[in-house]
């Protein structure tokens, strides 16, 4: 049986995004910026692309511009954000749990003069939102907090901080931007437009194509183009389009769209299978995501797509390549930087010890994942944990 649970790293296109993209590969595959009917029919292809992600947004199709990706919507954002703002004030904050695209992007800024604030966290991995409010001054100018964590799957309060930033700007006559990283939480959790100022998307976590992205930016905020040349994307991010990628991108969205609550509850009872298998057939675990997952923006609960689990006595390294002869396919966290050495910033800055970071798995869903397939993945983790506490491998 093959078991698939590596979807925060990157998910299996839907065959309608594989298809809609061969279309603009051998067929429609003109540059939109020609005048041909070639050209014209790519750019139809970008413009309902767009449409598709304003549509489920509820945002204005000139708000969205198409990136590679979201490590490149993070950037965009944050240098873009604090380069058109230095003016008016030098200091960034974000939280110690963010991705690498954010967490290096802010130490960029902070190289060049920024004064950046990384605001901690709970052991369940949501933001100390005292720590935030006092952290916020009259030189700050932009905040970023991801709306779900990709490795534990916390969802942050990302509407009490919008909310948080909206009463000290009226207060102080301050225009602080807030950013959100929403690669994870979009097609899980409604991402909208109107709870952030710039917000970064990836299509490859939506059962879309890998290498295309997009970050929607609040109409009326200016911020400077992180990539020059031709000027496509409205001067924000120049270089030809890769239509194949973006009409595979608005196609997925559209099937995410059309059917979000039915996806995501098929989600969520994988994710009790699993959690209760664990739990009643595996001793000595620690649950490193919060227990109770929610389809809505509830700030320290989970996403119905992410289940992080230490196996005390074990390593997670371990155990996913002893998953992986079973063809179980899992993570020990993000895949951005699992080629990096050193432990998970996100389980450290959550305060776990050493020997529970090394023995976390991190599991995640799609709508494909089976009742059946669940199971075996329960009976396999739980011959391999005790295979490996047997032998003593970790103790």
């Amino acid at each position: 049986m093959f078991v698939y649970l590596d979807n925060s790293s990157t998910t299996k296109p839907y065959r309608e995004a594989a298809e809609r993209m061969m279309i603009f590969l051998q067929e429609d595959f003109g540059n939109p910026s020609s005048l041909h009917r070639l050209g014209l029919t790519a750019e139809k292809a970008v413009k309902a692309a767009r449409k598709s992600l304003g549509d489920a947004m509820g945002a204005r199709e000139e708000e969205i511009i198409f990136t590679s990706g979201g490590t490149e919507a993070d950037n965009t954002a944050l240098i873009g954000a604090a380069a058109a703002r230095q003016r008016r004030g030098r200091k960034v904050i974000t939280t110690a749990v963010e991705h690498p695209a954010v967490l290096e992007a802010v130490e960029r800024l902070a190289h060049t003069g920024f004064t950046v604030e990384r605001i901690g966290v709970d052991q369940k991995g949501l933001v100390d939102m005292d720590a935030l409010a006092a952290a916020l001054s009259e030189d700050t100018i932009l905040i970023s907090v991801m709306g779900v964590n990709n490795e534990v799957g916390t969802i942050q309060p990302i509407q009490e901080i919008g909310s948080l930033r909206q009463v000290y700007n009226e207060k102080h006559g301050t225009d602080i931007l807030f950013h959100t990283d929403a690669v994870q939480a979009f097609g899980k959790l409604p991402v909208l437009a109107r709870d952030a100022d710039l917000i970064s998307l990836s299509g490859h976590k939506i059962h879309g194509p890998k290498g295309i992205g997009a970050l929607y930016i609040r109409k009326g905020l200016s911020i400077e183009p992180y990539l020059l040349g031709g000027g496509q994307e409205r001067h924000l991010r120049s270089g030809t389009e890769n239509v194949p990628a973006i009409a595979g991108f608005g196609q997925a969205v559209q099937q995410m769209s059309s059917r979000m609550e039915e996806r995501m509850k098929a989600v969520s009872a994988a994710r009790a299978r699993l959690l209760g298998g664990i739990q009643a057939e595996i001793p000595e675990v620690r649950l490193n995501s919060p227990e109770t997952d929610s389809l809505g923006w509830d700030g320290g609960l989970c996403c119905p797509s992410v289940l992080n689990v230490s196996f005390l006595g074990t390593r997670g390294e371990v155990l996913l390549h002893s998953l992986e002869q079973a063809d179980i396919y899992v993570s020990t966290g993000s895949a951005c930087s699992s080629n990096k050495k050193g432990q998970s910033h996100v389980l450290r800055a959550m305060g776990l010890k050493d020997k529970e970071i090394e023995g976390a798995i991190r599991f995640s869903f799609s709508e494909f994942n089976t009742m059946e397939e669940i199971d075996y993945v329960v009976e396999q983790l739980k011959q391999a944990v005790g295979r490996f506490r047997k032998l003593g491998s970790f103790r």
